[in-house]
């Protein structure tokens, strides 16, 4: 499906006029010509243009530089996002305006992704329908999507997702653009989620960063000069599936000992599950007794009470993601690793025990100035990240979106 974007971005000046105004704010024409090396005419007849098609507005007068004051352009305030995170175990929709800021509040509701794609989009959709009801937006400007699998991102399509049973070459792309009246961007959640902190988060001044999702699944977003990178089929990044030990737990892969086995969502959920069963954890017996079942949240709380062996499945998790993080230094060199996702919630103790390992086994070159830090995004980067995800491409639109 291919979508004519009449009143967008018409040439790559007008497209990189955006995206300065979105990540800078209001600018003069002056400013904007000197930024991107064209002459205050070329650029005087791009802002009239943006300012026709309803993407730009005038904002007051600029300072005084000597003579005639410029006027600052901006986007115009009627510019929306809609940024869809879909997890394995919830969904959470927001609306942004041109700068990606959040409008309200980010809503999530839980839904289980192995339901199927109907149900889940469905779900989605109604959700984003909502939102955009309630504040009077008739067509969003462009809807980003990010969901926990392998996804072909010129398709638009998951990929064989371990974790997301029917979702296999579902047009996620096109059947969310159908349904929206608007152009849509598919990408892996983790890439989405490494989006929103370079835009919004602790990743706003790297240049290189990984972002590592521990959740259900655990990912990479790989961030190189500024730009992602999703290697040459989408799938950079899945370290979850690199095998931590020779032998172990089975995987959703269908591989043995792969670190997400070890220390995702649900592994954690399993073993803390069997603690309590056996009796080797009476925080964790108390918890299922009281609840039935348990996730990796629990598995904080009981850290959070100083249950011994709560606190040994943290570190054993930390260890086995910081031995992958450890090589993954060694050979990318990045200057920033940013931990994220529900898992990551297990917080400093999990932090310290990652960070003492990554320090300790990778090259002290590599380390020497290497922040390992947690998000301070609450749960926004994957919402944020998908409407940056739509954004950056709905900015260069003059060649067109699919």
């Amino acid at each position: 499906m291919r979508h004519t974007l009449a009143g967008w971005a018409e040439t790559a000046t007008q497209a990189n006029v955006l995206r300065i105004l979105r990540d800078e704010g209001p600018l003069s024409r002056v400013q904007l010509a000197d930024r991107l090396g064209v002459s205050r005419t070329t650029m005087a007849t791009e802002v009239n243009r943006l300012i026709e098609l309803g993407l730009a507005e005038s904002a007051g007068p600029a300072a005084s530089r000597g003579g005639r004051r410029s006027t600052l352009v901006d986007f115009s305030s009627d510019l929306r996002f809609v940024g869809i995170d879909i997890g394995a175990t919830s969904i959470s929709v927001a609306i942004t305006d041109g700068r990606l800021a959040v409008l309200g509040e980010r809503q999530s509701v839980s839904m289980d992704v192995r339901l199927g794609p109907e149900h889940v989009l469905g779900t989605a959709i109604e959700l984003a329908r909502k939102m955009l009801a309630e504040r009077k937006i008739d067509r969003p400007a462009g809807v980003g999507v990010g969901v926990p699998g392998p996804v072909d991102f010129h398709s638009g399509t998951p990929v064989s997702p371990p974790i997301m049973p029917g979702w296999h070459g579902y047009p996620v792309r096109d059947a969310v653009a159908r349904e929206l009246g608007c152009p849509v961007l598919l990408d892996n959640d983790v890439n989405v989620m490494a989006l929103g902190e370079q835009h919004s988060g602790v990743a706003k001044t790297a240049g290189d960063f990984l972002f590592v999702k521990v959740g259900t699944g655990i990912g990479c977003g790989i961030v190189v000069n500024g730009e992602l990178y999703r290697g040459v089929d989408g799938c950079a990044g899945d370290i979850g599936h690199i095998r931590v030990e020779e032998f172990g737990p089975t995987c959703a892969c269908g591989n043995t000992g792969c670190l997400e086995a070890y220390f995702g969502g649900a592994a954690l959920a399993r073993d803390a599950t069997s603690a309590a069963q056996s009796g080797a954890s009476p925080a964790l017996a108390a918890m299922l007794e009281t609840k039935g079942e348990l996730t990796a949240a629990d598995v904080a709380l009981a850290v959070d009470q100083g249950d011994a062996h709560a606190v040994q499945m943290v570190r054993d998790g930390g260890q086995r993601l910081g031995w992958v993080l450890a090589s993954l230094v060694s050979f990318f060199n990045p200057g920033l690793i940013v931990i994220g996702g529900r898992v990551a919630q297990l917080g400093h103790p999990l932090l310290a025990e990652i960070r003492g390992v990554v320090y300790r086994r990778s090259l002290p070159l590599a380390t020497g100035n290497l922040p390992v830090v947690l998000s301070e995004m609450e749960g926004d980067a994957g919402v944020v990240g998908a409407a940056a995800l739509i954004s950056e491409a709905v900015f260069a639109s003059h060649k067109g979106v699919s």
